[in-house]
């Protein structure tokens, strides 16, 4: 459909059917007679009962094909202009065929697998007859105790910019002007706008108290960056930034998102989120909540009455108010025109149930999600280099997680236990059971911790045996092994939304498992499962090797068991800080320097920046990250060491794979701009590649340092360079520079 027929369209509606086309509702609202739905959903939402449900414009989270054509068709049937509905649903990181969490992701540093693996979700949801995902997530994130974490990118922007980019191009294809969406892909929403992963003391849903530098700098770029790559939609936030909650933000979300960051298409509130206006303080009432949203551009109302019952008031004998209204309304029905659904309201749905065929978690997929959970595991510690294992030691096989299939995340709506590959499945692929013993030896989480999960708590393992008898257990099974495999972790419902914690440590009776283990003088490999870096410091005293393993998804079990026996040699690289204490948080790699640095030549002064009972550093930094093999950085050459603003420092170094095993080395290029009219960070990252070594071999590896790399926003919120001196650090983590050198950025009176 062109413009100036959908115009035509937009132009036929009522007032009644363009609000209407503003509401999103789930699907019960469409299930039996209108009897049940008015004295049910309907009552329970508060919406008028005037309400014409077929006037709605989408329908949140129905995601069974069957269930989609039948709504779909019943509703077209009593719509009076056959608009159709908009199916959207909260696909994270896979649909049935679960990726690594995405912060797991980040570590990977694999963008071209985390944008095959967004591909694979959206040909998945595509299959299912869903139009719409709330995905990627790209909230920048400095505080582990925030339970989001596992949905972020971390805690760099250049990784925000690269992970928003592969995802929306993964879900929705390269289609940057702007027009269809391709077959076999579906809408991508980046969320959540703006800076949501910066709640005031790592709290869900608290406050964000921001400087306008620090999120021109830091935050936004995430957002532009799946703006750029054509995201067709964008999710506001919960929180309030520096007083104003973001759904009812006018500047944050006219002047910044659509005016500067250039969007045009639909802005939803999260869920609920124009309602919240009120318990904000923001708003009087939901009259007042409705205007405040609309002002705020905010397109689409998810799961409130608000829209439904108080638009029509705010807009009668108001033009702009209308005026709005109509260009809600015009985004809404571009983007169903986008996604082709008033040529096929079914986008081909029909023919696929017809054909009883689906690449829903096929070969392919699941290969895909094995290669990107290998390259997501973080190698932490591998001390004597007890890993990778020998096929034959005997291998005792202990914790909580040794057996358990619930590896997937909050956020795997769809994803099921039973298709996942756990720890012990994936190791005995590899070995067999004579050298392979297996009990859980302890409780996930303390008996009383019930209480805290309340509608998940029916979720949680029961547990038959006492704390006791399972210990007693894993220690005559350890005293037979040669080597103790430790699969520990918090709880999937101690991460993800609503999950802060503010001691992001492993759970008591795990530590107990593991303090008694440690006594018995065996090698002790731990593998780590959780949704956020975790306190470790303690626990890396007592074994000789940590793998960080996330929630590593359908393939996890098989993907750790290859990673353990040396099938796989572990890449990942860490895209978050671990802190040694919770009292560090937050910490993060690229902070600003201080008129007082804790310089290591001053030693233990006092009046330095710096902790009187803890070393300032993390106990493993951002990029961090071990590999069975070394690598060896060499013969550094630099096209030239004073730079014009319209050219570049070409840089060239020698990798060299100085180990016994082939492996794959990230190699992270920082620069620090050394003075500038505003205080920088002590280094930022601005580039990497990831190359694939065979033991000996050695590859020469370019870099280009440009002018847009040395940009950054001034006093007056300009984005610009400024002649200078700077430094390049090259090297395998934030904190391990390798090679290093500096340039020059001359002025424009230098130029000639």
């Amino acid at each position: 459909m062109d413009n100036k027929t959908l115009l035509e369209k937009l132009n036929t509606l009522s007032i009644e059917e363009k609000i209407g086309q503003l509401i999103q509702l789930t699907g019960d609202f469409f299930e039996g007679d209108m009897d049940t739905v008015v004295t049910g959903p309907l009552k329970k939402l508060g919406l008028n009962t005037d309400y014409n449900i077929y006037n709605t414009g989408s329908i949140l989270n129905i995601t069974n094909p069957e269930k989609i054509i039948r709504l779909q068709t019943d509703y077209l049937e009593k719509s009076a202009h056959k608009i159709p509905l908009l199916f959207m649903a909260d696909i994270i990181y896979g649909y049935r065929t679960i990726f690594p969490i995405p912060i797991a992701q980040a570590c990977s540093w694999n963008y071209e697998e985390v944008e095959n693996a967004a591909s694979i979700a959206a040909r998945e949801c595509y299959e299912e007859g869903i139009h719409v995902t709330f995905s990627p997530m790209v909230d920048l994130v400095r505080d582990p105790r925030w339970g989001r974490v596992m949905e972020s990118p971390g805690e760099d922007t250049l990784l925000a910019q690269k992970y928003a980019q592969s995802v929306v191009l993964g879900i929705q294809g390269n289609n940057l002007e702007g027009g269809a969406v391709p077959a076999h892909k579906i809408a991508a929403c980046v969320k959540h706008f703006a800076a949501y992963g910066a709640p005031v003391a790592g709290r869900e849903y608290n406050a964000v108290d921001l400087s306008e530098h620090a999120l021109r700098e830091y935050y936004l770029p995430g957002y532009q960056a799946a703006i750029e790559a054509g995201a067709k939609l964008v999710m506001t936030a919960f929180n309030t930034l520096n007083g104003i909650p973001a759904t009812g933000n006018e500047w944050l979300n006219r002047n910044v998102l659509r005016q500067e960051m250039n969007f045009d298409g639909v802005l939803i509130s999260d869920y609920a989120a124009i309602e919240e206006l009120i318990m904000h303080g923001y708003a009087e009432d939901e009259t007042s909540a409705a205007r405040l949203a609309l002002l705020a551009g905010v397109d689409v109302d998810m799961k409130t009455a608000v829209y439904a019952n108080q638009l029509k008031n705010v807009i009668t004998g108001n033009d702009y108010m209308l005026e709005l209204l109509n260009e809600a309304v015009y985004r809404v029905l571009k983007l169903k025109n986008d996604l082709g659904l008033f040529e096929d309201p079914f986008r081909g749905l029909q023919e696929i149930v017809k054909r009883s065929t689906s690449s829903i978690l096929s070969d392919d997929h699941k290969q895909a999600a094995l290669s990107l959970t290998e390259e997501s595991v973080v190698l932490l510690k591998n001390e004597n280099n007890v890993l990778p294992l020998s096929r034959e030691m005997k291998i005792a096989l202990i914790g909580p997680y040794a057996e358990e299939n619930s590896t997937l995340g909050m956020w795997a709506i769809k994803g099921e236990e039973t298709d996942t590959i756990n720890l012990k499945t994936g190791l005995l692929q590899l070995v067999g059971p004579d050298n392979l013993s297996v009990c859980r030896g302890s409780y996930l989480l303390p008996v009383d911790a019930r209480k805290t999960f309340d509608k998940y708590a029916d979720k949680l393992a029961v547990e038959t045996s006492s704390e006791e008898d399972l210990l007693q257990e894993a220690i005559r099974n350890a005293n037979e092994a040669e080597v103790i495999v430790l699969a520990l972790g918090e709880s999937i419902y101690q991460s993800g939304e609503g999950g802060s914690r503010t001691n992001p440590a492993l759970p008591e009776p795990q530590l107990r498992l593991l303090h008694e283990l440690s006594l018995l003088g065996k090698r002790i490999v731990l593998i780590v499962y959780s949704g956020r870096p975790l306190i470790l410091t303690d626990v890396a005293e007592k074994v000789d090797a940590i793998i960080q393993a996330w929630y590593p998804g359908t393939m996890g079990g098989e993907a750790l068991a290859n990673i353990l026996y040396g099938e796989v040699n572990p890449s990942g690289k860490l895209a978050m800080t671990f802190p040694r204490s919770v009292g560090q948080i937050p910490v993060y790699y690229n902070e600003l320097n201080t008129g007082r640095p804790n310089l290591k030549e001053n030693g233990s002064y006092r009046f330095a920046s710096r902790y009187i009972d803890e070393v300032n550093e993390p106990l493993y930094p951002f990029g961090y990250g071990l590999s069975y093999t070394s690598f060896e950085y060499s013969l550094l050459t630099v096209s030239q060491k004073e730079m014009k603003t319209n050219e570049s420092v070409d840089i060239r170094i020698s990798v060299s794979n100085t180990g016994t095993y082939a492996g794959k080395e990230t190699i992270q290029l920082y620069i620090r701009d050394k003075f500038a009219s505003v205080a920088r960070p002590v280094k930022e990252l601005k580039d990497f590649k990831k190359v694939f070594l065979h033991s000996g071999e050695t590859k020469i590896v370019e870099f280009s340092v440009d002018e847009d790399m040395l940009k950054f926003y001034g006093r007056e919120m300009e984005y610009k360079s400024e002649p200078g001196e700077f430094e390049v650090y090259i090297g395998s983590s934030s904190q391990e520079t390798l090679l290093s050198f500096s340039f020059t950025l001359l002025r424009e009176d230098q130029h000639e």
